[in-house]
């Protein structure tokens, strides 16, 4: 499972007036000196103002991090909110789960999601079946509206679902996450791979799309500063750390927490 996600903005007040009145996030504690936002408990995203920050042209880093949230009214009520924003989205249909997609005051990509019941997810081979289909938008609104306590606030139970990165190569990508990480294969097409843990259709999406062979981001970019990855206990966390010893990937152990950078300098954060 992965916890919050470190994100760096240029403006610190927009953002937060976007991530909270806009999408319904509510501030959260620990956030360690950067702003935490949460719903209703832990930290699901944390920003970071990075002034003067702009995205970076061709780069390798965060394709989009993706909000899981519990039900499809939940997913309806967000499809109600960003209309009223007039917030311009992309939707899709991936046959595991119905997606919204948009992006942040800074460019940083966002998808907002729910799952569809495990016992509908088709696999084969090993691999999850996923497809990219038109969502039912007048369904998807007519359930939020539905719900007995409609919400402007993303409901207890949000989380970090999963995030793709912009990579620039995938068999390097695989590697690392598959090889020295230890997430499962679930998925593989043209430029890109996706992975996980627990038998998840995805909490990694790796992709060189429009990354192939680019360089990593800089600190002074808008983008993905770190994730966390929560690993059962720490028996699990150890194996990990022995995995990127052998890996050469210069890992470290820091107040519990596991730190390393994958191969693009985004930073990633192992607790138990």
């Amino acid at each position: 499972m992965l916890g919050p996600v470190t994100i760096r903005v240029a403006d610190i007040d927009r953002s937060l007036r976007f991530y909270q009145e806009i999408l319904g996030f509510r501030p959260a504690d620990g956030g360690n000196g950067l702003a935490a936002l949460g719903a209703g408990g832990p930290p699901v995203v944390l920003l970071k103002h990075v002034a003067g920050a702009r995205a970076a042209r061709r780069s390798s880093g965060l394709y989009h991090f993706a909000i899981l949230v519990p039900s499809r009214p939940a997913l309806g009520q967000a499809l109600r909110r960003l209309g009223e924003a007039e917030i311009g989205i992309g939707e899709a249909d991936h046959l595991v789960s119905e997606a919204l997609y948009l992006s942040d005051p800074d460019g940083n990509g966002i998808e907002i999601y729910r799952d569809r019941p495990r016992s509908e997810w088709k696999w084969s081979n090993g691999s999850i079946q996923m497809a990219t289909g038109p969502l039912d938008l007048e369904g998807l609104l007519k359930e939020g509206d539905g719900d007995p306590s409609p919400s402007r606030l993303f409901p207890d139970g949000t989380r970090i679902g999963h995030v793709h990165l912009q990579v620039a190569d995938v068999g390097q990508a695989v590697g690392f996450y598959h090889g020295a990480i230890g997430f499962d294969l679930t998925a593989a097409l043209q430029g890109a791979a996706f992975l996980s843990a627990g038998g998840y259709h995805h909490h990694l999406g790796p992709n060189s799309w429009a990354s192939r062979g680019a360089p990593a981001a800089p600190q002074g970019s808008t983008g993905i500063e770190s994730f966390v990855i929560r690993v059962p206990d720490a028996e699990s966390r150890a194996a990990v750390a022995g995995r990127l010893q052998a890996a050469g990937a210069g890992a470290r152990m820091e107040d519990g927490t596991l730190r390393v950078r994958d191969p693009w300098n985004v930073e990633i954060l192992v607790i138990s």
